[in-house]
């Protein structure tokens, strides 16, 4: 797949830290990875996946507000419920602090093609962009075309820690 078909990939970066999210879309635009869509909030991020139809997306996981010790996958749960203009199916990404077994089975049972454990380079990101654009070769739910079969993860699970 060429940098040109890639870069027509709409892609969804979900990360609280500024600085962080702004630098990973930057390089990333400035790459052609994909037109990359910055959300800073859970609430921002459920407006976007409402209203475009991703081809793919890195979410930061974090403790949920409201339950300290449980996890917030309510953008997850959202997309693979069929409650966004994305495909149920799109290839997503994860980023964690940490991830235990309990953690590692939700995400599983949420179809996530890659878990990401912080710290990592810049670099892990920018290729798990490139790598959810080259398996998100899904039909558009806004082009009226339904998909009957699910794909495998692309991956597999990464947590290895890239320093």
């Amino acid at each position: 797949m060429s940098n040109r078909h890639i870069a027509r990939k709409q892609m969804l970066l979900f990360e609280p830290d500024t600085l962080f999210r702004r630098t990973v879309a930057m390089t990333a635009r400035a790459l052609n990875l994909g037109h990359i869509h910055e959300a800073a909030s859970v609430l921002t991020a459920t407006r976007m996946l409402s209203m475009t139809a991703f081809h793919g997306a890195i979410i930061a996981v974090r403790l949920a507000p409201t339950d300290p010790p449980a996890y917030d996958l309510s953008l997850l749960d959202r997309v693979r419920a069929g409650k966004s203009a994305s495909h149920r199916d799109m290839p997503i990404a994860v980023m964690v602090e940490q991830c235990d077994l309990d953690l590692l089975a939700s995400l599983q049972a949420r179809a996530v093609s890659r878990v990401l454990l912080k710290p990592f380079r810049v670099r892990v990101l920018l290729d798990s962009f490139a790598d959810l654009a080259r398996c998100a070769d899904l039909p558009d739910r806004s082009a009226g075309q339904d998909r009957t079969t699910a794909s495998a993860p692309p991956d597999g699970y990464h947590g290895d820690r890239n320093s």
